[in-house]
């Protein structure tokens, strides 16, 4: 609260700064912060490499990338017997109740590795029947058991309890390096190789129902599949323009963020005309188009009706898609127009603080390319983490379980060696028993906490993601301070600013960043937990735990966006007084609250500017995109590649502009937001005379109706 002539009253928000005559900007002369907090942060790197090097000792991505027989056996292995058979081959799928157990290799029947999937419906016994007209018979059946078995005159009743065969055989097709039913729906009618039976071996007519009931969703996964080919196609076919429109929209968005350095204001008041301009156009045309269809058959069909279609040009023949954007686009452009009536006053201050920005980054153009290092540490970050998750979860050894045909055998399931069984009593008490490969687990210390080791994975994975973040933050607020609090600009201004920047923050502050960094982690880390203890119980049927579910995701939710706004402050804050992280938190907590209407309008204010940048520059870049590979634009046809679905590029350009956009705009967001804050430091501080000047620009200065001799203030609030 400010006295008269420029003097301050003591404020219940914490105490203003008082004039500091030697006060030139961000702090040199610095000791190290929240030092405990850097040591442990050390220990906790130190201990996630020795994390990461045990999981690469016990570790084997094999068992991630190739399927196991029921011999521990790799499927496709070079140098093994197996090299030529990379698929696994299920004796009797019936077995297996869902798609789950059979990708998780627990299905309780033998598992071999073959070089391809059968091709046709065949049993043992028909097989042993034909075998004596024609050998061939037995020459592809036998691809089907056991390695080395070779005698097909052996009962069937042995051969079926000893496992040396299956006891049917199914025309299938490998999914996931794996056998499937080859389930093809003819007129409504679910079939195998245009069959809706089958004989299981055993002397039972089967319906294919069964076999779609023991790998239930496996069709479901197979359309996704083919989805998924034809989308990787797309991808092949145009990875060289869906290139060319990242590049465009990185030139757009570093001229964009240039001509601000001197239109800053004509651009943003065109960027937000612009912006309701083309809305606008929006909503005619879906009224356009709705108008059109309004009277045609089979337009009237509602989405819900049709379910998801992998070709959206569908959902463009019904009036209801039409409808859906109007409106929606109605909404947009009544918040818009809304928002710029109230709050006209702040959004000239608003544009004044943005071309103050781009004054500070026209003066440090270093700044707008320290997202790559963000983005180089980030990846970095997220090949360790990944690389850790595989090695922990391919950390198991190979468990066997005893697998038997009698339903009152006592030692089913239990482990076995399958080196000592056929010595045991097992074969005697249980016979046609086996000891089969079932899953990767083990009985150490180290396998029984694997599932902890994982969450400490993710846990300092956050940390890590985090204190990148925050050590980017922290630097660009370093330099864009060391450009507001310039009295002469840009004499006074420090050479290198962005790289001292950077040394003072890893220097001293490293802890302070950790502690932040920690703190936002174990947020987002219960928010997680929170997530998949909400998927494990979406069946359930208890109201109360979905109530109370649904509000610690809500709570958590807002106070992660809450610490993040107070962390990305205390950050500046930091970098320009060099406090420990707690001190910098507090401060910037009460200088913001001592400015909380300028809080609440002129940053937001500001972020919603930047935002209709970004949204202008991939919306242009994506209406390009959008002519282009539908071959609207004459010139360049013959250029356009062949595409299964031309929303692939076009998706993937729009995402890749916005995030680049983004970076740019980041970069800007948090120029704003630090001279928001060494402005409401400024105006505390000083008041605009000869003893205490002013170091905000005259422009700004202008606008808030300051003047320079300590005359009368007028609230800007």
């Amino acid at each position: 609260m400010t006295g008269p002539k420029g003097g301050y009253y003591k404020a219940d928000l914490g105490e203003p700064h008082k004039f500091d005559p030697t006060f030139r900007g961000p702090v040199h002369s610095r000791g190290c912060t929240d030092v405990l907090c850097c040591v442990i942060f050390v220990i906790v790197i130190l201990g996630y490499i020795v994390l990461g090097t045990v999981a690469w000792m016990h570790g084997d991505p094999r068992k991630v990338v190739y399927p196991t027989d029921s011999y521990g056996q790799f499927c496709g292995q070079q140098g093994t017997p197996n090299a030529n058979k990379a698929i696994l081959f299920y004796f009797n799928i019936l077995q297996c109740a869902n798609p789950t157990v059979l990708i998780n290799l627990q299905c309780p029947t033998t598992q071999l590795c073959v070089s391809k999937c059968p091709d046709r419906f065949a049993t043992y016994i028909d097989m042993q029947y034909n075998y004596r007209r024609n050998k061939s018979y037995w020459d592809y059946y036998k691809q089907f058991c056991k390695p080395g078995f070779n005698n097909p005159d052996k009962p069937v009743s042995q051969v079926l309890r000893d496992e040396d065969c299956p006891s049917m055989i199914v025309p299938s097709r490998p999914f996931l390096q794996r056998c499937f039913p080859d389930f093809i729906t003819r007129n409504g009618t679910l079939t195998v190789a245009n069959k809706t039976s089958f004989k299981d071996g055993h002397g039972q007519i089967r319906s294919v129902i069964d076999l779609r009931d023991a790998a239930n969703g496996i069709t479901s996964l197979l359309d996704a599949k083919e989805v998924g080919v034809k989308i990787f196609e797309d991808y092949a076919s145009s990875w060289f323009w869906i290139l060319i429109g990242l590049v465009i929209s990185m030139l757009v968005s570093l001229i964009f963020i240039l001509l601000l350095r001197f239109t800053a204001g004509v651009l943003f008041w065109m960027v937000i005309f612009g912006v309701i301009a083309a809305v606008g156009y929006g909503i005619w045309h879906c009224y356009w188009e709705y108008s059109s269809l309004k009277g045609k058959p089979d337009s009237d069909v509602t989405i819900s009706d049709i379910g998801f279609q992998t070709d959206f040009r569908v959902y463009l023949q019904l009036s209801q898609t039409w409808l859906i954007f109007m409106i929606s686009l109605a909404v947009i452009e009544a918040i818009i127009i809304l928002v710029l009536i109230f709050l006209r006053n702040r959004v000239r201050i608003a544009i004044a603080l943005l071309k103050e920005g781009s004054k500070a980054i026209g003066c440090i153009m270093s700044t707008l390319f320290y997202p790559i290092i963000t983005f180089l540490l980030l990846a970095l970050c997220i090949a360790y983490w990944a690389v850790t998750a595989v090695f922990l979860a391919s950390s198991g050894d190979a468990v066997y379980k005893v697998m038997s045909t009698l339903p009152d055998c006592k030692y089913t399931n239990l482990t076995c060696d399958p080196e000592t069984f056929s010595q045991s009593n097992v074969t005697k008490l249980c016979p046609g028993s086996q000891c089969m490969f079932a899953f990767y687990g083990g009985e150490s210390l180290y396998h029984r906490y694997i599932f902890v080791l994982q969450l400490c994975n993710l846990l300092v994975f956050l940390w890590l993601v985090n204190f990148t973040i925050a050590l980017g933050q922290c630097t660009l607020a370093g330099a864009f301070a060391s450009y507001y609090w310039a009295l002469r600009k840009p004499a006074d201004i420090p050479p290198c600013p962005l790289a001292s920047s950077f040394g003072r923050a890893l220097r001293y502050h490293t802890g302070s960043l950790a502690f932040g960094a920690l703190i936002l982690s174990i947020v987002q880390f219960i928010r997680i937990i929170l997530e998949y203890l909400d998927h494990k119980l979406k069946g359930a049927h208890n109201a109360f735990t979905r109530f109370l579910l649904c509000c610690l995701k809500c709570c958590f939710w807002c106070l992660e966006h809450f610490i993040k706004f107070m962390n990305r402050n205390a950050y500046i804050m930091i970098s320009i007084y060099g406090k420990n992280f707690c001190a910098s938190a507090r401060d910037a907590f009460f200088l913001l609250m001592r400015n909380v209407m300028r809080v609440a309008v002129l940053d937001k204010v500001t972020d919603f500017l930047l935002f209709l940048g970004k949204l202008l520059i991939s919306g242009s870049v994506g209406v390009l995109a959008f002519f282009f590979f539908t071959r609207q634009i004459p010139v360049i046809q013959e250029e356009v590649p062949s595409l299964n679905y031309y929303w692939v590029p076009l998706l993937t350009v729009i995402f890749g502009s916005y995030m680049i956009a983004h970076g740019f705009f980041n970069v800007y967001a948090m120029c704003v937001d630090t001279l928001f804050l060494c402005f409401c430091e400024d105006l505390e501080r000083n008041d605009g005379s000869p003893s205490k000047p002013y170091y905000m620009p005259p422009g700004l200065h202008r606008i808030l109706n300051k003047t320079d001799q300590g005359g009368k203030k007028y609230s800007v609030s």
